[in-house]
């Protein structure tokens, strides 16, 4: 994998396809079937997040200066009350 920084906008090449990293604030949706028993409205129910549209809120790189290797280490807010955790590959970041 290799990475250019281009007008502060980080590109990932693999192969001839070309990624933008994620970063805190970028706008995502979720693409997988990801189902939460914690989301607000549908309390202790099994509600699936694939479809919805988020703001990446942070990205769990270290924790206390160390580097870490988190399972779930991007937090996305999707609306005032309610916050989840995913992998990469289950976003996609929009334009």
């Amino acid at each position: 994998m290799v990475r250019l920084a281009r007008n502060n906008d980080e590109t990932v090449i693999l192969g001839q396809k070309r990624e933008r990293v994620m970063q805190i604030g970028d706008r995502v949706r979720v693409v997988t079937s990801v189902v939460v028993y914690h989301h607000p409205e549908h309390k202790k129910q099994a509600f699936d997040l694939q479809g919805m549209e988020g703001e990446i809120i942070t990205i769990m790189k270290e924790w206390e200066g160390r580097p870490i290797s988190a399972n779930l280490p991007v937090l996305v807010k999707f609306d005032s009350k309610f916050k989840a955790h995913f992998r990469e590959n289950e976003l996609e970041l929009l334009s």
